[in-house]
């Protein structure tokens, strides 16, 4: 082979070489994108005119790099998206929130919610919804509200549940998969035109700390929509809650330090008496002045190792002993001088 024809030859490789990376990069961006979502598609089912529909797709950044979400789109404006956090470190989480416009839309709709990224490479995630919006059912409230619940103490709340309509409609049961409710049906009382109902939903007084996202079923004589969801949203709050729980402190340099605060919160004033980490690469100041909230910056100090660490975080107050729950810390340690990003599966476009 002459000179010219290799330098040549070398010079086409080198073109055929960059024009598959060049194809094969979109694809590879969006699986990447996608493999951040467990779960891209939802069906809402029959739901009742006005009621309080929403679904929340969960996404998780499993990447080194640094990740940031431009925006959400709609395809259709009986569904309204927005994302919950748009920049997150390694192994933080966030969610895209499809509310079901119920309330100016009826029938059967459906919407493509397009997640736009543009670090760390561009990629958009579509996510699809769809529903059946029934005209002649009606929830007042448009959900139930349970609000802030004392811990230990429970609650009760009541939703009226209409049908317009001549024809005979009547709930049969209502079911739910959390333990801690308790449902009341009363009588219905019907007219030539409807037929109502009082559902009294009771939140038991053994019902554990922290949100309470469920739904209740109900399940009706109607074939053409035999079961009907009704949304339930709260908190029980305990006398002290932490927030957040996990603390996600992300990728930190071997040597280097990070603080990230941590939310304490109680019905009546106290104070922080003191922080304990087994091997104290944990700090943060004790909080003398009594007060209902404590914001407190808490430090990482990393090591010489690189490699995930996970610590649990004990914070100490005058109201007694364990009277905060635990907090537990992690973090990604990496050697400063790292040369590519890496994960299980890495982000990086070939």
């Amino acid at each position: 082979m002459t000179p010219l024809l290799g330098r040549l030859t070398r010079t086409l490789s080198c073109a055929a070489l960059a024009f598959a990376a060049t194809c094969a990069g979109p694809l590879h961006a969006q699986e990447w994108a996608n493999k951040m979502f467990s779960v891209t598609s939802h069906n809402f089912g029959t739901v009742a005119k006005g009621s309080k529909t929403e679904y929340r797709f969960v996404f998780r950044n499993l990447y080194k790099e640094d990740l940031h979400v431009v925006g959400v789109r709609t395809s259709c404006g009986c569904t309204s998206p927005e994302v919950t956090k748009k920049e997150l470190k390694t192994h933080e989480t966030a969610e895209v929130v499809a509310k079901f416009n119920t309330r100016t839309f009826l029938g059967q709709h459906g919407a493509t919610l397009t997640v736009t990224f543009d670090k760390p490479f561009f990629a958009e995630v579509q996510l699809r919804v769809a529903g059946n919006i029934r005209s002649d059912v009606t929830f007042d409230p448009p959900f139930v509200d349970l609000g802030n619940v004392d811990l230990g103490k429970g609650v009760e709340r009541l939703v009226r549940v209409t049908h317009v309509g001549s024809a005979p409609w009547e709930i049969k049961d209502v079911r739910s998969a959390n333990p801690s409710f308790e449902v009341r049906l009363s009588k219905p009382t019907q007219t030539a035109s409807q037929t109502a109902y009082d559902l009294t939903l009771q939140l038991k007084p053994d019902a554990p700390a922290g949100y309470v996202k469920g739904q209740l079923i109900l399940v009706t004589s109607d074939p053409r929509a035999a079961q009907i969801p009704m949304d339930v949203e709260g908190r029980v709050v305990a006398e002290v809650t932490v927030s957040p729980q996990l603390l996600a402190l992300g990728a930190v340099p071997c040597g280097g330090t990070i603080t990230k605060n941590v939310v304490v919160r109680a019905n009546r004033e106290f104070c922080i008496t003191g922080v304990v980490c087994t091997d104290g690469c944990l700090t943060c100041e004790p909080k003398a002045a009594p007060a209902r909230v404590h914001i407190l910056p808490v430090t990482f100090q990393a090591g010489d190792a690189a490699g995930k660490v996970e610590r649990q975080l004990r914070i100490t107050t005058d109201l007694g002993e364990g009277a905060v729950p635990v907090v537990t810390v992690q973090a990604q340690v990496e050697q400063a001088a790292a040369s590519a990003p890496q994960t299980g599966d890495s982000a990086s476009v070939p």
